[in-house]
């Protein structure tokens, strides 16, 4: 079967995926000879952030040290700023074998599972603390497997950071944002929580924000310090709002018969490593988000405005319906699970 048609039932969503991902991929794939006559398993590993994010920085030093600590055995390319594809393209070629890694957002699982949409709902978790508990409670960890049936196996959760809003004027009431174009990721929540506001969602890959941007084909748009820096939004978007009405974060992903095809101590050595990259990355998250913030003041580009309480107390009441909006498709249990998380309950 064409890698094309399998890809193109998968966007669809067919039921027949498990049969597909058998017809389109295995586990030679990613798969070469080493020199020495060990095996040598190629990771191949796009996403879409430019280097200095944290995804973009997590990513290079589980290349280093998986190559590092495991030399002639295991070789990681790691693809960034969409080089290679685009975040919606991976994760369909994840579930088929042409890549086996990704760390795309989780907003853009919402057409495999309803219940990765916990965190696109505006204003649940406060700071990446809350999500932090979340993602390592019982709850969060179950997360990580609602995509096997998809070929996809999670491993861990990566931080960015806490989006902030940005526009062609002052962001300062709800009512500031009717009418605006505001760029969001493919997800029907953040769809939802723009037109609460009375804005005009536009779904669009992040490769294209800044030329939509720049073009008026957008004028406003969502995203962490780490990324509007990073992706020279700030030169385009004169006013911007520190809101953290929401969370931007990564499902780092295998192909799931790629990674049970390894042997048992690579696989086990890759774990590890992974686990003590998402350590080490998701401690610096926050810091990275604060430098590029401060970076953004100095540039002169762009105002930043700092809600009062009782003005993102208006933020938050505009945007709460998008919670009733969704509740039955997430599911009670998993929303009051995260809300024991942003209340500090283990």
């Amino acid at each position: 079967m064409r890698i094309s048609t399998c890809i193109s039932r998968l966007l669809l969503g067919f039921p027949l995926v498990l049969v597909l991902v058998a017809a389109c991929g295995g586990p030679g794939q990613g798969v070469s000879p080493a020199a020495s006559g060990e095996q040598l398993y190629v990771i191949k590993f796009p996403h879409v952030t430019a280097l200095a994010t944290p995804k973009g920085q997590m990513a290079q030093r589980f290349k280093e040290l998986a190559e590092e600590r495991f030399p002639g055995r295991v070789r990681v390319e790691v693809y960034p700023s969409a080089q290679l594809m685009e975040d919606t393209e991976a994760i369909e070629a994840l579930a088929f074998g042409e890549v086996q890694m990704i760390a795309t957002s989780l907003s853009l699982y919402d057409r495999l599972t309803p219940k990765f949409q916990i965190f696109d709902l505006p204003f649940l978790f406060p700071d990446l603390a809350a999500v932090e508990r979340f993602q390592k409670s019982p709850a969060g960890r179950e997360l990580l497997g609602a995509l096997t049936e998809h070929g996809i196996q999670g491993l861990q959760f990566w931080h960015n950071g806490m989006k902030q809003l940005s526009g062609p004027r002052p962001l300062i009431a709800p009512a500031d944002a009717a009418g605006l174009k505001f760029r969001v990721m493919e997800s029907d929540i953040l769809q939802a929580q723009i037109e609460a506001v009375g804005g005009s969602p536009q779904k669009m890959a992040f490769g294209e924000v800044y030329q939509a941007l720049q073009t008026g084909t957008v004028d406003a748009q969502e995203n962490t310090w780490s990324n509007i820096y990073s992706s020279k939004f700030y030169e385009v978007q004169p006013y911007m709002t520190e809101s953290n009405h929401g969370y931007i974060g990564y499902f780092v992903g295998v192909n799931a018969t790629f990674w049970q095809s390894l042997p048992d101590d690579l696989r086990a050595g890759l774990t590890a490593t992974l686990d003590e990259v998402t350590q080490w990355g998701n401690v610096r998250a926050e810091a990275i988000n604060v430098a590029d913030r401060q970076l953004i003041i100095d540039s002169g580009r762009s105002q930043i405005t700092v809600l009062t309480a009782e003005q993102l107390a208006e933020w938050q009441a505009a945007m709460r319906p998008v919670w009733d909006q969704f509740r039955a498709s997430i599911g009670a249990e998993l929303i009051e699970a995260a809300l024991a998380s942003s209340r500090g309950a283990e």
